[in-house]
């Protein structure tokens, strides 16, 4: 990652026990959620963000209600895994946006 970025996975088995950094957004992964471009997502990371992915059964309307932003990353049903690999790579690709850096070629 860019100076400056940190990524930190962690593994929560009980959607009741979710938790996110004080002051960090909460961004949920969702089939409903918005589509957006690069440039839109790396705004995300221009202040803490809690990417927060469901299980096979997605996530509950609570916690998609007190999310600060509901967005998805395809308009398929993409297994677990995979949504995490390519949420890293957008996270990547924004980070260096952001910085400066040539990866994204926009």
């Amino acid at each position: 990652m860019p100076r400056g970025y940190e990524v930190k996975r962690t593994l929560v088995k009980a959607e009741s026990r979710l938790s996110v950094p004080k002051g960090a957004r909460r961004i949920v992964l969702d089939e409903r959620g918005r589509d957006l471009t690069t440039v839109e997502f790396s705004k995300l990371l221009q202040s803490e963000a809690a990417f927060i992915i469901g299980g096979a059964d997605g996530l509950s309307q609570a916690t998609r209600k007190a999310a600060d932003a509901l967005i998805r990353l395809s308009s398929l049903t993409l297994p677990h895994a995979l949504a995490q690999v390519m949420l890293l790579e957008q996270i990547y690709r924004a980070a260096t946006l952001l910085t400066g850096h040539p990866y994204h070629r926009a």
